[in-house]
């Protein structure tokens, strides 16, 4: 029974003293994937493909991965990719601790473009030059991994950082950023989207995450609906929705298991939700979309 996913977390002592930050090549990356790629991770990662041609998968959307293509995913979200096809790249990973110890601004990953905790996965394709010149910086902090030190984990900060905001500008450029005026910039929202993300399993008022954030509900409702376009019951909800959906596409557990995981109080109430969701039963969707 396939009934979990498998989780890595990030490696703190790889290299003695922990160190979260780390360059690895996909081709050693393949050697640990247990049956199955299938996978998530407690981590951000960016993905650079150098070699070959192959299915990349982050939650549902499904992409052709080609030399050149960067894949960024947040924590938490589903990957799978072609192993046999994909030949080669890099995954740059980190900690969002890495960062955020450095920074005055603690929601300084979140805030980028292609990390913005209200967004979906992103892939992107620099122009060539711009391409060579990410994986020159990548292999800058795989040397100076390498040479690390005492005093190390300051240059790597300096060196991700300039990798960061070099994406950071390619992604606004190319036009893949939408319109969302205030996500970023509003702390109450960021909060918000990051406890949902903690506990929508358990609590799904809005009058939770509004004590939470020492505001009140109708106040939290409005910047919600400012920000995302939806209301914070219509946020939670499709939260609750995408981790159905996840457990039906890329596990075996059945109907009930997710319907008791997710905090429904009967299976019935879950079907009912689901299929006013999407249109279709979770049977009917499992059988759709599961690979």
């Amino acid at each position: 029974m396939k009934n979990e996913i498998s989780r890595y977390t990030f490696y703190k002592n790889k290299y003695g003293s922990e160190l979260l930050i780390d360059v690895v090549q996909l081709k050693d990356i393949k050697k640990f994937l247990k049956t199955g790629t299938i996978h998530t991770l407690t981590y951000h990662d960016i993905t650079f493909i150098t070699e070959g041609k192959g299915d990349f998968s982050i939650d549902n959307l499904l992409y052709e991965a080609c030399p050149g293509d960067v894949f960024f995913s947040k924590p938490g979200e589903i990957r799978n990719w072609d192993k046999d096809h994909i030949m080669n790249g890099y995954a740059l990973i980190f900690e969002n601790e890495f960062l955020s110890s450095f920074f005055k601004d603690d929601l300084f990953v979140q805030h980028l473009s292609y990390f913005n905790p209200g967004k979906i996965a992103a892939r992107l394709h620099p122009e060539e030059s711009l391409f060579k010149r990410l994986l020159q910086l990548v292999g800058n902090i795989k040397e100076e991994i390498g040479l690390y030190g005492r005093h190390g984990d300051h240059l790597l900060r300096a060196q991700l950082y300039e990798i960061l905001m070099l994406l950071d500008r390619i992604y606004i450029e190319k036009g893949t950023k939408e319109s969302i005026p205030k996500e970023s910039s509003n702390l109450h929202i960021s909060r918000f989207i990051h406890y949902v993300g903690q506990s929508f399993k358990e609590h799904r008022s809005v009058r939770y995450y509004a004590d939470r954030l020492c505001i009140t509900p109708n106040y939290l409702n409005e910047i919600v609906t400012i920000s995302l376009q939806v209301s914070a019951k219509q946020y939670i909800h499709r939260k609750v929705m995408e981790e159905a959906k996840r457990m039906l596409t890329y596990t075996d557990i059945p109907v009930s298991g997710i319907a008791i995981s997710l905090n429904y109080d009967t299976v019935s109430y879950f079907v009912r939700s689901f299929r006013e969701h999407t249109g279709q039963t979770p049977l009917v969707y499992r059988k759709t979309y599961k690979p």
